[in-house]
């Protein structure tokens, strides 16, 4: 898996490519979210446009990332989930727990 940061309007946007599965993008995510957190950048967008695939572990990784942001008074929303991951995400009732956008322009809208 490969992160790639980008900033937009003082949000933080990670493009998210390859698999997120365990041992494989889970620990890249969470060590650059800490990362972030720890620079002060709390309003993150994740870009999962370029990713196919999220098994449980990534999933909980993504839940993981959502709660440390929230707690440390940031902002995670998510943005051009492909249509497995809006299933997977609908099945597990996370939809009605993440901000989901398919624009990027709106996304950032939301956080003004």
């Amino acid at each position: 898996m490969q992160i790639d940061e980008r900033v937009k309007d003082g949000v933080t946007i990670l493009d998210l490519k390859g698999k997120m599965t365990l041992g494989e993008g889970d620990e890249l995510l969470k060590d650059k979210i800490n990362s972030l957190i720890q620079q002060e950048r709390k309003q993150l967008l994740l870009n999962l446009e370029g990713v196919p695939y999220i098994d449980s572990a990534g999933l909980g990784e993504i839940v993981r990332t959502y709660t440390t942001v929230s707690r440390q008074g940031g902002k995670l929303k998510l943005l051009n989930l492909t249509k497995r991951i809006q299933d997977l995400l609908s099945i597990t009732k996370l939809l009605t727990v993440f901000e989901t956008y398919d624009s990027e322009a709106d996304a950032l809208k939301s956080f003004r």
